[in-house]
């Protein structure tokens, strides 16, 4: 049956599907009327042994990342128990706090829907950006914050079997019609006059700010404010690295974040013309400067190098996971315990995770070189099955 019909909404035909779409990384990047994976993946119990480097593994840097999810999840049924067990145990333990993974939880290895045990490991990081809060010659690229005239609709409010889906866009006099798309914002288009929160100096900038979601705006009095995702225009997000790829400018080797950045340097009139490839679009808000941060889908900060983005559909967001991968660029083995605070508009399927640097330059190059191949571990609260409830 049509899916629009099925709604039950009166929508224009064609292209407003690009507006149906699962919730929103800290940037999350729809798809059109996503459905879930043909076929589910499937999860394994596993033994601790298994985990590679587990019973030698220092676990206590990952601890803040678990209180985090804890402050999220402590009162649901079968996190409350085991939240209240980890308030018992020591911070700087880690005997004691790798017993208790081993009583709470469960281990189960996650495959592909096809069988395969490894898929693609990415990195994310909080960038900071010269800025504005008024246009200037220097300043000349506007940072929106959420429309007024973007509309939600969750799906599921009117049918349970779409819960979890949504439908943006606008209203174009009853219908509602797909929102603004990246290269008609970029145009100016006139309804996000006097939305903007800053002014940037460099477009190519702003668009990675948009892809990580969240950052940090330096003023030029030096003072420098958060900023994090608000909303988004939900069109799909469109990768420029393959298009440019695509192209012939850049081999496969070369698209990475560093590589589009020079790129974009050397041929800035065409520029504008590539990020319209992506019309994808994502909106901020100022943070709390007290927050320690930037917030992840799961409404807490994530933690560096020790907070993952993943595909919600298939690994539930606040549980550990144990990742085995290696370090950027490089075949050193990265095994570590993670905690899924995050989503992500390219962060798809069951294998598949974006790693969080977190802030700065240096991140930056981490996050920019990152495109390993990995392994992932869901711990499970011990007694109950793999669910995404």
């Amino acid at each position: 049956m049509n899916f629009i019909k099925y709604c039950g909404l009166m929508l224009v035909c064609g292209t407003l599907l690009s507006a149906c779409q699962a919730p929103p990384k800290i940037a999350p990047s729809p798809i059109l009327a996503e459905k879930p994976p043909a076929a589910a993946p499937t999860f394994m119990v596993s033994k601790w042994e298994m985990l590679p480097d587990w019973s030698t593994l220092n676990l206590t840097p990952s601890w803040p990342a678990l209180q985090q999810s804890c402050r999220a999840l402590r009162f649901k049924p079968k996190w409350q128990p085991l939240c209240a067990a980890a308030e018992k145990v020591d911070s700087a333990d880690a005997a004691a706090q790798r017993a208790f993974y081993e009583t709470w939880f469960t281990p189960y290895q996650v495959f592909n829907p096809d069988g395969s045990e490894q898929g693609l490991i990415t990195g994310y990081y909080e960038p900071l950006l010269k800025g504005s809060r008024s246009m200037s010659e220097r300043f000349r690229f506007p940072l929106y914050g959420a429309p007024e005239d973007l509309l939600e609709v969750d799906l599921g409010d009117v049918y349970p079997q779409f819960k979890g889906m949504r439908l943006r866009g606008r209203l174009h006099g009853k219908k509602i019609i797909p929102y603004y798309n990246r290269a008609e914002i970029d145009a100016g288009v006139s309804m996000l006059k006097g939305r903007e929160l800053f002014w940037v100096e460099n477009a190519v900038e702003l668009f990675f700010l948009q892809i990580q979601g969240s950052g940090r705006i330096e003023l030029e009095d030096g003072r420098r404010v958060k900023i994090g995702y608000a909303e988004q225009n939900g069109h799909p997000y469109i990768s420029i690295g393959k298009k440019l790829i695509e192209m012939g400018e850049l081999k496969p080797e070369e698209a990475s974040m560093q590589g589009i950045k020079n790129w974009a340097e050397h041929n800035p009139e065409r520029l504008p013309a590539l990020l319209g490839q992506n019309p994808s679009y994502v909106f901020f808000r100022e943070l709390p400067d007290t927050l320690s941060a930037p917030l992840g889908a799961l409404g807490v900060p994530l933690t560096n190098e020790y907070s993952i983005a993943v595909d919600p559909r298939t690994v539930p967001l606040g549980v550990p996971v144990f990742l085995s991968t290696t370090l950027p660029d490089s075949a050193e083995p990265l095994n570590r315990l993670m905690y899924a605070q995050d989503t992500g508009g390219a962060i798809k399927g069951a294998v598949r995770a974006d790693f969080f640097w977190g802030f700065g330059e240096l991140a930056g190059i981490q996050a920019g070189r990152m495109r390993q191949a990995g392994r992932m571990w869901v711990l499970f609260p011990r007694g109950t099955e793999p669910t995404l409830n």
